[in-house]
């Protein structure tokens, strides 16, 4: 068999010589491009909820849409129930890379963002309805804060009111100082409500509060029903305080950097299959704070109404506290004032509604 000899490159002819020397670029180009540009990426996601709960369902199911819809280049890891350790473990472990993501509280990523602690400021909300008036205008507003400190979100879900929760009865300030009060680490605006109400709390992370209600470290906690039930703490207590200290949300935040590694189409199939996914974790979680508190009242577990003068007295510390932090700085003027303006706008609509009937 013959072979023909190989033409030098000078002697081929000038057009043919171009061509080859263009695609020998075009080669070392698309070589030189980073092969995991768009490739598969698998997102690792950590939560204190879990597995099983209502959150993890409906993130699973998610996760499941956004493989199928990708073809399989966005999967999602998750490490439910406190595995990873605690909303700040999570975070920490998201900086450092070995996590990209976490379904965290809101008042966990304050250190992130500040504003995010707004809507759990004690005894600022006195209804659901109250919270879903202020948080049409506000929940944009904090989304884009997450965005600009590096985090991609897809909305809130509520995780309904906290409530204080203890083997002792418990109404007034003076019933709460007699008790060993849970604090969760970092929490500094009820820090600071407990310290003018002169209470001394524990404070804990959310993984060590079961084995401390077991050992009776505490006593007392603030936390949902459907929390309180989720994660047993209802096994513990015997009191409810019926009036709400605070309102609790969670969100999933991911890492911005892990998030643009997705191809840019794929990212939206993610954002709008999320975003949908917290839409519905946010209806669900209202009917499962009712079921809960039914669930609890069935247990035996008393509701014990606030008499009006402690009421008065609790609202009095926990807005002196508010405006300590909001005088500091702790929050963007902006913000606060969408809250302010939105209670505002609500209770006198809400009163005029009340006086015409």
């Amino acid at each position: 068999m013959k072979y023909l000899p190989a033409t030098p490159l000078k002697q081929t002819p000038r057009i043919l010589r171009q061509h080859l020397i263009l695609a020998g670029l075009l080669t070392c180009l698309l070589v030189s491009l980073p092969s995991t540009a768009f490739a598969a990426v698998t997102i690792k996601i950590a939560t204190v909820s879990p597995d099983g709960a209502t959150w993890m369902v409906k993130m699973r199911e998610g996760a499941k849409q956004i493989k199928k819809r990708t073809d399989g280049r966005v999967k999602f890891k998750f490490y439910p129930g406190g595995v990873m350790g605690n909303d700040a473990s999570v975070l920490r472990k998201i900086r450092i890379g070995q996590l990209h993501g976490g379904a965290v509280t809101g008042g966990s990523m304050s250190k992130i963002a500040p504003d995010t602690e707004l809507y759990q400021l004690p005894f600022l909300f006195n209804s659901q309805d109250e919270v879903d008036h202020v948080r049409a205008k506000l929940d944009p507003l904090l989304i884009k804060k997450l965005a600009s400190k590096g985090f991609i979100t897809f909305g809130f879900a509520g995780a309904g009111f906290a409530y204080f929760m203890s083997n002792h009865p418990v109404s007034s300030v003076a019933d709460l100082q007699k008790q060993k009060v849970w604090l969760p680490i970092g929490d500094k605006v009820n820090h600071l409500v407990f310290d003018q109400a002169n209470i001394s709390p524990i404070p804990l992370p959310i993984s060590d509060v079961m084995t401390s209600l077991q050992t009776g470290l505490i006593d007392t906690v603030a936390a949902s029903p459907v929390v309180a039930i989720s994660l047993q703490w209802h096994t513990k207590i015997k009191y409810v305080m019926q009036t709400p200290a605070s309102y609790i949300y969670a969100l999933l935040a991911i890492n911005k950097r892990a998030f643009n590694r997705i191809k840019p189409s794929d990212q939206t199939i993610v954002k709008e299959i999320m975003t949908r996914v917290f839409q519905e974790i946010d209806t669900q979680n209202r009917l499962s704070d009712q079921q809960a508190v039914e669930a609890m009242k069935q247990q035996g577990i008393q509701f014990i109404n606030i008499a009006e003068n402690d009421l008065a007295e609790w609202k009095r510390i926990a807005a002196n506290a508010r405006s300590q932090m909001i005088g500091k700085g702790a929050y963007t003027n902006e913000l606060v004032d969408e809250i302010n303006n939105g209670l505002k706008e609500y209770r006198q609509r809400h009163q005029a509604t009340q006086a015409s009937r």
